[in-house]
């Protein structure tokens, strides 16, 4: 080429010279999600963080209060006992599903007839949907119908009727159950799949120095098994701090709010009684403790 015909050559747009075709073609591929982000989820979250800074009731716009909602919160003893419920709600479990799904993913780990027909059956209750599951919980807690009272007094291990719904503890202790059968198929599952990636040679020459299962269990299997314990357990406590079908099915926050949190709170303030600014600011209460959680697991996993 001369460079008279290069002179005659029209010059490059600015934005070409600084982002590569490639990155471009990227950007195109992204933007789509990257829309559904900001009007599925940016939006919303900015329009709840707009109103719980407000007075805003049904039917009327209401004026900013700034932090007044918050401190509000703070002094009512019905929030207070919300936030416990809503930490021994979850932390309980979290904890049992962790647990049992690491249980339960050895077994199905194992060499045994038909394992892929049960791995596909363990999913069952992760596939139903939760208001169609938790009713037929709701029948079986049932006061005067109740199949698991009728299995346990057949069995012998309670001696009079368990009141499943009606007293604070048992309730509580019946929406817990509820959740981790409805959560345990995700943890079992990812734990699985975390196993079958970790080499069998490492268990071979553990069982060549002479360690024995616990100690195999120990040293190899619940290492390598951190980084997915970690992801599974940050996203099943986001998930149950946000819960709402178990427990407003179940108990609809009773009996005596014993088993209100947050998102059955937020629901009965915001929708029932009107008050959309401060039912925005339930919601929203534990956001910054749940943001810290996030940024210091995902650091975690980051150098992992």
């Amino acid at each position: 080429m001369s460079i008279a015909r290069a002179e005659r050559l029209p010059a490059r747009p600015w934005a070409a010279r600084f982002v590569k075709p490639e990155a471009l073609t990227g950007y195109g591929l992204i933007s789509p999600a990257v829309f559904l982000m900001l009007v599925l989820l940016a939006y919303p979250f900015v329009l709840a963080v707009s109103i719980s800074l407000t007075d805003r009731v049904l039917g009327e716009p209401g004026k900013f209060v700034w932090l007044e909602n918050f401190l509000k919160l703070l002094q009512d003893s019905l929030f207070r006992q919300t936030v416990w419920n809503s930490f021994v709600y979850t932390l309980s479990t979290v904890f049992l599903k962790m647990v049992l799904g690491i249980v339960l993913a050895l077994l199905l780990n194992q060499e045994m007839p038909y394992r892929n027909l049960v791995r596909g059956a363990l999913l069952l209750p992760w596939i139903v949907p939760t208001s169609l599951s938790v009713l037929t919980w709701l029948w079986m807690f049932d006061s005067l119908f109740s199949v698991v009272n009728y299995i346990l007094l057949g069995l012998g291990l309670i001696s009079k009727k368990i009141p499943w719904l009606g007293d604070p503890f048992w309730a509580m202790v019946s929406v817990v159950i509820v959740n981790t059968w409805r959560g345990l198929p995700f943890f079992a599952v990812s734990f699985l799949a975390g196993l079958m990636t970790i080499p069998r040679e490492l268990y071979e020459a553990a069982e060549t120095d002479g360690a024995r299962a616990p100690r195999q269990f120990w040293h190899i299997t619940l290492p390598l098994l951190q980084p997915v314990i970690a992801v599974v357990v940050l996203f099943s406590t986001i998930w149950t701090f946000a819960d709402f079908q178990i427990v407003y099915i179940l108990t609809h926050g009773g009996p005596i709010n014993a088993t209100q949190i947050f998102a059955t709170m937020a629901y009965d303030v915001a929708l029932v009684a009107g008050r959309i600014g401060e039912g925005s600011a339930i919601s929203l209460f534990l956001f910054p403790a749940l943001l810290v959680v996030i940024i210091l697991l995902l650091r975690y996993l980051r150098r992992e």
